[in-house]
């Protein structure tokens, strides 16, 4: 029988936007997990308790939800210009999986507060009052985030009154600027169209927009699949058939878009890319019980996050919604009512989000020079995450 004594490693568990995550500093992890493969990646596994069959996590930190089985890995930045490294770990709930391939925009907001609480933010960068800018390189997809962290008494100011649907109590609010989303010598659109069309065999054929921007995203008209884009969770994620539907979409844009050269290799893949349906404004009851009106909206859109309807929406994928509206012509642009589109405010499971992005064409080439949302963060419980000694060998 084994009798192996537990590890303690220090961490903190935070919310940042609708998300929450076990935080780590890179140097505070056992030495073997200090660099990328399977000893991490297990660590990760046994903190947040996956793989579950039972789906729940009991055994770990996780919260048996996709917005919930989350980690993070900050590290002191030596990317000129910036303050922190950022490595996101999408841990999966019933697979022994972390999927690295994407980024955590919701969680994007409480990385600042971290760095600045763990002491990976030079000193004489915070100020005693106002607002201190991290700039944070976000290691999965290479690119630039700034995250504005209020400060007071030169501390983190974590509480106030910004309001954010999809999370219950108010804090203070941290706006978050994705910076070029898409790098230029990228291609925004993998198969340089606005609009595609997807054939996914014994489902259709549907009208798509394909992007990268913020993180890789399939969106469609809600209509075209069946729904009116005023769906919640209960609606989508207690149909088995519905659900399998999507991930067969899914594997099939991935396929189209490059991510992938294969079908089963979706499998291992399962952050990204993200699905999303559109539709326009249209009155719904939110989650919470919130009347949301549809002139208070600009569109509605639903997404999907390993698998399942988000409760909210993932921040890359309101990065994604930000930078397809500013483009005339994609579906989420014409969801919106087309036109110029600087910002949008959209409807999701539990309320609205406002997204505003800059987009240009340069030389007959679109590009997305940031997206800006706000959002909050709070430390829930700092201290010493406990796992079995044997767990990361």
């Amino acid at each position: 029988m084994s009798n192996v004594p537990q590890v303690k490693i220090p961490a903190v568990y935070m919310r940042g936007g609708t998300s929450k995550g076990v935080f780590f500093n890179l140097t505070d992890l056992p030495e073997s997990c200090q660099v990328p493969g399977s000893a991490r990646d297990n660590l990760l596994l046994r903190v947040i308790g996956s793989p579950d069959p039972y789906g729940k996590q009991t055994d770990g930190m996780g919260g048996a939800t996709s917005s919930t089985s989350k980690t993070v890995i900050l590290a002191k930045s030596d990317v000129e210009n910036h303050d922190v490294d950022y490595l996101f770990g999408q841990v999966a709930i019933d697979k022994a999986f972390v999927d690295w391939s994407g980024n955590c925009g919701n969680l994007t907001a409480a990385v600042g507060s971290f760095a600045i609480y763990s002491g990976l933010v030079e000193q004489d960068r915070i100020p005693e009052n106002g607002v201190c800018t991290v700039r944070i390189w976000q290691a999965n997809i290479k690119k630039t985030i700034i995250a504005q962290v209020p400060i007071v008494n030169g501390e983190v100011q974590e509480t106030g009154d910004f309001e954010l649907d999809g999370v219950t109590f108010p804090a203070a609010e941290v706006p978050v600027e994705f910076i070029e989303p898409v790098d230029p010598s990228e291609a925004m659109f993998p198969t340089g169209n606005v609009i595609d069309e997807l054939e996914v065999p014994d489902i259709g054929t549907f009208k798509v927009t394909m992007i990268t921007a913020g993180i890789p995203t399939i969106f469609l008209n809600a209509e075209d699949i069946g729904f009116t884009g005023t769906e919640l969770q209960d609606d989508i994620n207690n149909n088995e058939e519905v659900l399998t539907q999507f991930e067969k979409i899914r594997a099939y844009g991935a396929l189209k878009m490059g991510l992938i050269k294969e079908l089963s290799e979706a499998q291992a893949r399962q952050h990204t890319p993200k699905v999303a349906f559109v539709a326009p404004a249209k009155s719904y009851q939110a989650s919470s019980g919130k009347q949301i009106q549809s002139n208070d909206i600009d569109l509605n859109v639903r997404a999907l996050s390993m698998g399942k309807l988000h409760h909210a929406m993932m921040g890359t994928a309101a990065v994604a919604i930000g930078a397809a509206s500013a483009i005339p012509g994609t579906l989420v642009n014409l969801a919106a009512g087309g036109g110029d589109c600087t910002s949008v405010i959209f409807g999701h499971p539990s309320g609205t989000l406002k997204v505003g992005a800059q987009a240009s064409l340069v030389d007959g080439k679109w590009t997305v020079e940031k997206a800006i949302m706000s959002r909050s963060a709070r430390i829930l419980m700092e201290g010493l995450v406990r796992v079995p000694g044997d767990c990361f060998i």
